[in-house]
């Protein structure tokens, strides 16, 4: 059985280079049937709320998203948004370029300015996106790394930021290697599915994060199925 005490830090496959195009696209459906199927979706959601409630002037919304994939997060808050009759204008980051293209032709009617860049060098024209958040991203880096993350997003978002990450856990560990085992046809989610959440958090973790970055106003909660929802409003 797997030692879960400690994060991992072996590289997911989707953290290389040169994966054929084809290969990504079937990534990035089978992770968004995941978060719609167990509650990833609605996790970024609630922490949407969480962050809108302290925005007093919701005329125009700027919503961001460090690594954002194949831009399904950003999907998913439009059509909050505009059931909720809120006007948002969105930026998607992600340092990989076939994630911004494949982005681009899953939501070409989403109102969104996609960069292709590591998110550290992101140009926002001096117009501070109102919310900044990220989601199945975190994990992807050292403790250290997400230090400087954490002080980066609560510097560039005027109203605040959330994150949506695994919590790492034997029971999520092997049901969702079980469950991708039987029913992915991509070797990617086949690998970084379980890998992704032994490389999760505990939130003494997190705690222990924010320490280090200085930052004392943020709430985590847990939400099914194994996820960590941080919110962090600016005062």
């Amino acid at each position: 059985m797997i030692n879960l005490s400690h994060r991992s830090y072996k590289k997911e496959l989707l953290d290389y280079v040169a994966i054929p195009f084809d290969d990504i696209k079937q990534n990035m459906h089978e992770l968004n049937i995941i978060n719609t199927k167990l509650g990833g979706h609605a996790i970024t959601i609630k922490g949407l709320r969480k962050i809108i409630t302290g925005i007093s002037n919701k005329n125009k919304l700027h919503i961001c998203e460090i690594g954002c994939g194949g831009g399904d997060n950003l999907k998913t808050i439009d059509n909050f948004c505009k059931k909720n009759k809120l006007s948002v204008t969105y930026t998607g980051i992600d340092i990989k370029s076939e994630c911004i293209v494949y982005a681009k032709q899953q939501y070409p009617q989403l109102d969104a300015d996609w960069m292709i860049t590591d998110y550290r060098l992101a140009d926002f024209k001096n117009q501070k996106p109102d919310i900044i958040f990220s989601s199945l991203f975190c994990h992807h880096f050292t403790d250290e790394e997400l230090v400087y993350m954490l002080q980066w997003m609560k510097s560039n978002a005027s109203a605040g930021f959330f994150i949506n990450d695994l919590h790492r856990h034997i029971l999520a560990y092997y049901s969702i290697k079980c469950i991708t085992a039987a029913f992915s046809k991509s070797y990617l989610v086949k690998n970084d599915a379980a890998l992704s959440v032994a490389r999760g958090f505990k939130k003494k973790e997190w705690e222990n994060i924010f320490k280090k970055a200085g930052i004392k106003n943020y709430s985590i909660t847990w939400h099914w199925a194994f996820r960590h929802l941080v919110t962090c409003k600016n005062e």
